[in-house]
């Protein structure tokens, strides 16, 4: 079973906090620079709705998710 994947890009990163704040479960800042720091690149199902909104509100973009691909058949 293949699950949601996180990446984050650091130098892309403003320090909002927005993801922090949105899913605290899966994203913290550096207390030395306030850029993302990821906690968990395949977060479990109870946060991924959390995980998606947090890349969804993030000013930069600097999150970005690969979703599971789901058949067609």
């Amino acid at each position: 079973m293949t699950t949601t994947r996180l990446r984050v890009d650091r130098e892309r990163c403003i320090g909002a906090g927005m993801c922090a704040l949105t899913a605290p479960e899966v994203f913290d800042q550096d207390p030395d620079d306030g850029r993302v720091l990821l906690l968990h690149t395949e977060p479990p199902a109870t946060h991924r709705t959390a995980a998606r909104m947090a890349a969804g509100v993030c000013p930069s973009r600097a999150i970005s998710l690969q979703e599971p691909e789901t058949s067609g058949s």
